[in-house]
């Protein structure tokens, strides 16, 4: 639902001028000049001015000043019907009424003023009580959940109410409680440029460039979205730095270090909540521990270590479980094949053998390749092998994998870097530079997997590096 639900808000505001009169004993339509200005220029404008609600009262309104013009240019009404007295002594009245009425209007409308002005006051961000004018504040809020993501800047420069509900992130939490969720993609393809893209409406916004030094930028970065936030981890001159970009303010901001930097992990985020795990220190050593973030807090807790120690390897989310899967353990090693699962409420971690198959079946020096590139839609976890230019789904009883179909035919990648492959609600997600060279940009396949061989639909081309560097995906 977009910005459709505000269309009631001017006729309601008539309906209640209306009210307002009738208790003060004028039943005469308003005269547009006597409306309170922010009747017609505030909610009015994001609607037609010409609402079926109230044309019959302008028709009205019309008709009536066109009498009364009539009557006040007669100079000789007609005495042969017998009436001319009684015109006069009509016109008379309303001349001697005319500026009683006018003053009972201005009280109204200035009594008006001051109802919209508590209620709408941009000025004073303590008045959120009501978000649409005498509609009760929950009401308010079921209508603003089920607006879309794209349309939450534009409601947020309505009123201090919409902007405190939005900003506050309290909106944001109604919606996962009523299982209202967009997914949107988070791409860079530039060291310090990120966009996004809401797949739903195929529609790209632009985040502002990412305040980070060269150092920063030039290192190995990950990002993950968890919340709200998108997190993008790497390494500043002289430590470990994290930089947040929050959809509440669309700005950037230095994040909680964690307790343990590191590089090159596993991630997965789920809700409000994010797991890292593995990956190496500023020294290069490899590691097997585990930390969990809150986003609703922004804190980092140690969790128990993995049973091995990888970096390079992979995480997800699946069946509220957090998977870790491949990766190597030491330099100049073959990629890791088993995986490992975390189970938040036993807070125990339990080793999987031969979980993951090495991409082509390489066993060789796997340093130069790029972790694996899992997804899971559904709870069904899903590799792409960028070796073999093939998807394939785990079949979980098995502990084995099937290949279901190959990746888009136009997308390329330098041993897998510089290609994305994601879950965005329903769907996999492939993004990627196409391997003709047709100038810079990128191209958005996606598919939903199912029994049948998977069918990818391109969903957007963009200009921009044809090498994606970070990519993550948000859903809230």
């Amino acid at each position: 639902m977009n910005l459709s639900i505000f269309q009631g808000v001017f006729c309601h505001d008539l309906y209640v001028v209306g009210s307002l009169l009738s208790q003060v004993g004028f039943n005469r339509p308003i005269p547009v000049k006597y409306m309170n200005r922010k009747m017609l220029e505030g909610s009015s404008s994001l609607v037609s001015r010409e609402l079926p609600n109230s044309c019959n009262e302008e028709k009205r309104l019309a008709y009536d000043t066109q009498s009364g013009r009539d009557l006040s240019g007669n100079k000789h009404p007609r005495e042969e019907e017998g009436e001319g007295e009684e015109v006069v002594r009509k016109l008379c009245k309303l001349a001697d009424d005319t500026k009683e009425e006018e003053k009972q209007i201005a009280k109204v409308s200035y009594d008006i003023s001051l109802s919209e002005n508590k209620i709408r006051n941009v000025d004073d961000p303590s008045d959120i009580n009501l978000l649409f004018t005498n509609i009760d504040r929950d009401m308010s809020l079921q209508c603003l959940i089920r607006c879309t993501r794209a349309d939450h800047p534009i409601i947020a420069s309505l009123n201090s109410g919409f902007r405190s509900v939005i900003r506050s992130g309290e909106l944001y939490k109604l919606r996962r409680e009523a299982s209202i969720v967009e997914y949107w993609l988070y791409i860079s393809c530039g060291l310090s440029e990120w966009e996004a893209y809401a797949p739903n409406e195929g529609r790209w916004v632009t985040l502002p460039i990412l305040p980070a030094s060269a150092c920063f930028l030039c290192s190995d970065k990950e990002s993950q979205a968890v919340g709200t936030d998108l997190l993008v981890f790497g390494k500043d001159i002289m430590a470990s730095v994290i930089y947040k970009y929050s959809i509440l303010t669309n700005s950037w901001s230095h994040g909680t270090s964690m307790n343990f930097p590191r590089c090159l992990f596993a991630s997965g985020s789920l809700g409000e909540i994010a797991i890292v795990a593995g990956g190496c220190d500023a020294l290069g050593n490899i590691t097997n521990v585990a930390e969990l973030y809150n986003s609703g807090t922004q804190t980092w807790e140690i969790l128990p270590s993995m049973k091995f120690t990888r970096k390079m390897c992979a995480g997800a989310f699946m069946d509220g479980k957090f998977y870790v899967i491949g990766g190597i353990s030491k330099v100049n090693t073959p990629q890791l094949t088993s995986g490992e699962e975390f189970d938040l409420n036993t807070r125990t971690w339990r080793c999987i053998p031969d979980m993951f198959p090495r991409n082509g079946g390489s066993v060789v020096n796997s340093t130069s390749e790029a972790p694996p590139l899992i997804a899971v839609v559904d709870n069904q976890l899903y590799a792409a092998d960028y070796a073999e230019e093939v998807v394939r789904r785990y079949i979980k009883e098995l502990n084995s994998w099937v290949s279901i179909g190959g990746l888009p035919r136009r997308v390329t990648s330098t041993k897998g870097w510089g290609l994305a492959f994601w879950a965005c609600g329903d769907q996999l997600i492939v993004i990627g530079g196409p391997k003709v060279h047709e100038g810079r940009f990128i191209e958005v396949y996606g598919c939903v997997p199912g029994d049948d061989a998977l069918e990818w639909n391109l969903l957007a081309r963009r200009h921009s590096g044809n090498f994606v560097y970070n990519c993550a995906v948000m859903g809230c």
